[in-house]
């Protein structure tokens, strides 16, 4: 299991954003959002996948709520439920399942983002795993609306995993972990 931060959750997940996401490009529809002040932090205190799914309920109603120009995306932050990977990621079928029981379905979407993040096929090392990881799990509530018209503008979205994965291989597992430490207090 990768060594959570020390630092507040939604600080973490900010520096995050800012590095990693925003910085190396690894999503290109997210600095735009992010500039404007769309993107809805959510710090969730839950220690039970339960007491998890019904705020994940909550922030899908309150985003199925607002209007797009005041939140465009939320991400809920959970540090202290579903450290280990394969318990987050069985997790994700209720998250769908709620969305579908909330007739959200085709209206909101729910991402997935852990520290241990690591997709099928590939080992616990590989740096590509590190495309979806994040300093805390955390899901990504996303407008299907937003999202097809970022695709749709973007010139070659199937490129997008290929070029994340080189920049990350460039950078290497050290840098990735340098890019995520807190500033020093030097």
């Amino acid at each position: 299991m990768t060594a959570l931060p020390t630092d507040d959750p939604l600080t973490a997940t900010r520096r995050w954003i800012e590095r990693a996401v925003i910085g190396l490009n690894l999503c290109p529809f997210a600095k735009a959002v992010y500039v404007k002040d769309q993107v809805r932090l959510v710090l969730c205190e839950a220690t039970t996948p339960e007491a998890l799914l019904e705020r994940l309920g909550e922030e899908l109603v309150h985003l199925r709520d607002t209007p797009a120009q005041a939140t465009d995306t939320t991400l809920l932050v959970h540090p202290h439920v579903l450290h280990d990977f394969l318990d987050y990621n069985d997790f994700l079928d209720a998250a769908d399942a709620l969305v579908e029981s909330l007739d959200l379905d085709g209206v909101l979407q729910v991402a997935s983002f852990h520290p241990d993040y690591r997709f099928a096929g590939t080992a616990d090392d590989d740096v590509a795993n590190c495309t979806n990881r994040s300093p805390h799990p955390t899901l990504h509530l996303l407008r299907e609306d937003s999202v097809s018209r970022a695709v749709a503008i973007y010139p070659d979205p199937d490129a997008i995993v290929e070029r994340n994965i080189a920049t990350l291989e460039q950078l290497g597992p050290e840098g990735w972990a340098r890019l995520l430490q807190p500033p020093s207090d030097t």
